[in-house]
């Protein structure tokens, strides 16, 4: 069983495809903010957070050497489920913590 922080991020897990899914929908608003086009755009880790939705916490390979930390808000199906970029770090590495900012 997986132990939980109420109100908290889980404990970082690797990427499943739903969470490259939810990377591939979101990558254009990413481009936008970092103004800056990906060629790799591949999710490694992330944790998650239940809100009213969901916050994914995602660790984005983005280039040879670069990574991404991205936060991804899911709003609940009710709401229209859509997903939006709220959180944006750039400059990472692969062996950086995955840490809520």
């Amino acid at each position: 069983m997986t132990d939980f922080i109420c109100g908290g991020f889980t404990e970082p897990r690797p990427a499943t495809e739903e969470i490259q899914r939810i990377c591939d929908e979101v990558k254009g608003q990413v481009e936008e903010q970092t103004k800056k086009k990906y060629g790799i755009f591949r999710a490694l880790h992330y944790r998650s957070q239940v809100v009213a939705g969901t916050n994914y916490l995602i660790k984005v390979n983005s280039g040879p050497s670069s990574h991404l930390h991205v936060i991804v808000f899911e709003a609940l199906p009710c709401h229209g489920g859509q997903k939006s970029v709220s959180g944006l770090e750039e400059g990472h590495t692969k062996e950086d913590p995955l840490l809520p900012f």
